[in-house]
């Protein structure tokens, strides 16, 4: 193609366009940026109106954001920051090098780092503001395979040893070791949040942004300028928590809120998109949502060229590659790219003739140029009203060369041999010869160099060091005997679930004078299913705007009422991000030095079944609080039916080993556990939370009888003697919440009709029970000289006469894992098998958990045992009107 005038296929004429765009290129002179997108937007507004059909894109072209004439000065010294982060590339490298020839197959990564080395040092050295005792710092979740670079540079920071260093992923060798990826509860001084379960951390980081908006308005924090700073892979936007919640982010308009996208273009297999453009589909994804986009996609380097392309061919050729494309020119050579991105067009050929095909190869990426991140961290910290995303263009295992530099095997990459190690140690300068190179050493500067001097003045100059976990609350001082008091007398006959027995005591603490304004109700959009309604109005529904309508119901007493300062969480239908309110809401005595109590009720199926990863990441970060699965059990939830009704939760609790579970019969059973919870989590500071299930089924609750609170908290107690305790046939009978009454009225069933006197007993936890044994049984294996211990079940049963019985409301093998530590054999009840959309009494006959089968079970186990002829099970049966042929529930 000559130079003569270009006619495109409209007959519009290359003339004719750069006229235009010279008139634009004349307005942003004159005038700036703002007056040049107003002339844009009423010119949009006119050809709509004017009947023209414009295409709508949620994309920018595929090029910086903010063009080299906007970028603000670099503050620092870039060479000695680059010096700086060479050595932290070294030791990142070299700790997952030497920890995989010591054991090999150790794992660990080293890729990821290395892509992102630059959008983190530029954070620390200028932007990552620490906590101190006069600001709350900024808040940073670092992605999860970038771990090793977190510590490499800890190591210059003189906060990790070389031994720690040397035992990357062996926390357990002598002198102590680093986790593989950010642990709060493995390393409770250093990490804050555990990021490396993909998805997560960008859904609790909006959460949490949020939720520091909401102490702010509630007048428990000061306001402060304090930015959540969220960094995430672009493959990791996949899972449907990294953009889940991106909507309420803007919604919010939280501009303490950044995110940082590594944008690699590789995901731990292969591409992201090969044959797309991630980087675009996540602008269009953002933009749609009204996030402020930052894109960093080219260097310094790139900068002459684009402006001697007065034509705009540069910006159109960058827009047309896949990145499958893009990915395969990080790996050539420097003619290759010449010829395949430049080579499209003459015209691009010539932008480049001056430059040898070396100076091609180097072409950096905006994600490893300080000068472009920092202008798009400078532009993010300082934007105004919305959260910002900064998609930033990188090479995965950036500086590995042959060893996996772009290449699909990069995220797996562990080692090095010789040559590949020289080659690293050229590129970076690292001061270690020929020979010491292959052996890989870790590298530390003098304390007096220069580096460790400037490493040290700008993290002075920031507040201090981070990552760093401190706990900063006071303890709480009361224990709220009074609060709690009027629950253990019970309801005088009144019928009232534990459902809302609980939400009568959460009322109280709401106006508790220590603990009221600490108290954090949060509902995933169910209140009114859990009699919450009457406090929308003592104390709101949380809006960061307030209340700007008047709600249709307004003429009533419990009408939904939004306040600013108000205190109930109403995260609508997401059981994520209400969790991740949670976690922000029971990490805050670490994060703000502030002892929010946070009570997260849901319906219990959608909770460990639907986030039990975001629970696991709770009990990693240490998280306090009380999660409370509502309209629990498999029976007690009337109607409903398989999706809803719940006989797992328990079960699953069992895998999270700092969380106490209890399933609550009685109101006093209950306030027992909340007040016990709040002494532990919030006075003594264990690092514990709590799981309650609590019903919707009315009953009237019972008084507390007796000196009982030690056996609800330890996982049982005798409830209930029998009427004749000298009786022949003896039983054990064992309830836990809404099946608890079915037990009672076994018992009486037994006594009145078959002569059999039960002892009933009340399991408010058959973890606690679990938990106990197995510690027993731990502690006399491990001190066998020694007198042995006791499990606390079987010291209850020791002189309980008879046959044992479980029915719970969940699946059998919560009673039957406890069972070992029974004198005697135990018959257990459960609601293994789907649910059904039916009534209790229905649901308890087809589950085999009512009183009938209760009584059946007791029988049956006196026949086994000799003490009654089968001939009273089989009149039984049928006196109990039980169908012996009827479907098995957990195959049916």
């Amino acid at each position: 193609m000559d130079n003569e005038t270009y006619t495109h296929p409209h007959r519009i004429e290359d003339v004719e366009i750069q006229e235009w765009l010279e008139s634009l290129d004349s307005v942003l002179d004159s005038s700036g940026p703002e007056v040049a997108a107003e002339i844009l937007e009423r010119l949009r507004a006119h050809a709509t109106v004017a009947g023209i059909d414009l295409p709508f894109s949620a994309n920018t072209p595929y090029a910086n954001t903010i063009p080299a004439r906007l970028e603000p000065l670099f503050p620092g010294d870039q060479e000695l920051e680059r010096r700086i982060k060479s050595l932290i590339r070294w030791n990142a490298l070299a700790m997952v090098v030497r920890a995989n020839r010591v054991e090999h197959n150790i794992g660990g990564h080293i890729s990821t780092y290395a892509s992102a080395a630059t959008l983190y040092e530029v954070g620390f050295n200028h932007f990552f503001r620490a906590r101190s005792e006069e600001f709350e710092g900024d808040t940073v979740y670092f992605q999860g395979h970038a771990a090793p670079g977190m510590y490499a540079r800890a190591f210059l920071e003189g906060r990790i040893s070389p031994q720690q260093l040397e035992n990357f992923r062996r926390e357990l060798k002598p002198g102590g070791g680093l986790s593989s990826y950010p642990h709060p509860w493995l390393m409770p001084e250093f990490w804050e949040f555990p990021t490396v379960s993909m998805g997560l951390s960008p859904l609790m980081a909006i959460y949490q942004a949020r939720f520091n908006r909401y102490l702010e308005d509630r007048g428990l924090k000061p306001v402060t300028d304090a930015k959540v700073w969220a960094f995430l892979g672009d493959g990791e936007t996949d899972e449907p928590e990294s953009l889940g919640a991106i909507t309420l982010a803007s919604r919010e308009k939280l501009d303490n809120l950044i995110f940082v996208v590594n944008c690699n273009l590789q995901r731990l297999d292969g591409p992201v998109r090969g044959n797309g453009q991630i980087i675009q589909e996540l602008e269009s994804a953002f933009r749609g949502a009204r996030w402020n986009v930052i894109k960093v996609l080219w260097g310094s380097e790139w900068d002459p060229i684009l402006e001697r392309d007065t034509e705009g061919l540069l910006v159109k050729r960058m827009g047309e590659l896949v990145d499958g494309e893009y990915q395969k020119l990080v790996v050539s050579s420097g003619a290759y790219v010449r010829e395949h991105f430049f080579g499209s067009d003459p015209r691009l050929l010539q932008l480049v003739e001056p430059l040898p095909d070396e100076a091609l190869r180097r072409l950096r990426l905006g994600g490893h140029d300080p000068r472009k991140v920092y202008a798009a961290y400078k532009a993010a910290v300082d934007h105004k009203g919305g959260p910002t995303v900064i998609l930033a263009r990188t090479i995965k295992g950036y500086g590995l060369g042959e060893a996996g530099e772009g290449k699909n095997v990069t995220h797996q990459q562990k080692k090095l041999n010789e040559e590949e190690l020289r080659e690293f140690r050229s590129r970076f300068g690292i001061p270690l010869n020929d020979d010491d190179c292959v052996e890989v050493p870790f590298y530390r500067p003098a304390e007096d160099s220069i580096e460790i001097q400037y490493l040290r003045a700008r993290r002075e100059a920031l507040g201090g060091y981070t990552p760093k976990r401190s706990v900063r609350s006071k303890p709480l001082v009361a224990d709220h005997d009074e609060l709690f008091k009027e629950f253990f007398d019970g309801s005088e006959g009144r019928e009232v679930s534990t459902t809302m027995a609980f939400v009568g005591m959460l009322r109280k603490m709401l106006k508790d004078q220590e603990i009221g304004k600490l108290v954090v109700p949060i509902v995933p959009d169910e209140a009114r299913t859990f009699g919450m309604e009457s406090l929308f109005r003592t104390v709101g529904i949380y809006s960061s705007v307030g209340q700007k309508y008047e709600p249709v119901d307004v003429n009533t007493l419990l009408y939904y009422k939004e306040a600013k300062d108000g205190q109930i969480l109403e995260e609508g239908i997401t059981e994520a991000g209400s969790m991740a309110s949670f976690i922000a809401a029971g990490s805050a005595y670490a994060t703000h030095g502030i002892n929010t109590i946070p009570f997260f009720i849901y319906y219990s199926m959608f909770g460990f079944q639907r986030i039990a990863d975001f629970i696991w990441a709770a009990a990693d970060m240490r998280t306090h609080g009380f999660l409370l699965g509502g309209t629990s059990g498999r029976t007690t939830l009337s109607g409903e039916g398989l999706q809803h009704q719940d006989g797992n939760s328990h079960v699953l609790a069992l895998s999270v080993p700092n969380l106490r579970a209890y399933d609550p019969a009685f109101a006093y059973e209950m306030a027992v556990i909340l007040q016990d919870g709040i002494r532990r989590m919030y006075k003594d500071g264990e690092s514990i939370f709590y799981y309650i299930t609590v019903m919707n089924e009315p009953y009237a609750m019972p008084a507390m009888q007796g000196d009982v609170k030690d056996g609800i908290l330890k996982g049982m107690y005798r409830y209930r003697q029998a009427t004749a305790p000298k009786s022949k046939l003896r039983a054990q009978l064992f309830g836990s919440g809404a099946i608890l009454n079915e037990v009672l009225r076994a018992q009486e069933i037994l006594d009145t009709k078959y002569g059999v006197a039960a002892d009933v007993w009340s399991v408010t936890s058959y973890k606690e029970l679990y938990v106990d044994g197995n510690e027993t049984e731990r502690w006399n294996r491990l001190h066998p000289g020694e007198k042995a211990r006791i499990p606390y079940v079987t010291r209850c049963l020791a002189d309980a006469p008879g046959v044992l019985v479980a029915a719970s409301d969940y699946l059998k093998t919560l009673p039957n894992m406890v069972s070992k530590w029974m004198p005697r054999r135990l018959a257990s009840l459960g609601t293994d098998g789907f649910g059904r959309s039916e009534g209790r009494a229905s649901l308890r006959e087809f589950f085999e958990v009512d009183s009938r089968f209760i009584t059946l079970a007791t029988l049956h186990e006196l026949h086994t045992d000799g003490k009654v002829e089968g001939s009273v099970v089989d009149k039984a049966i049928k006196d109990l009107g039980i169908n012996p042929d009827k479907a098995n529930p957990v195959i049916s």
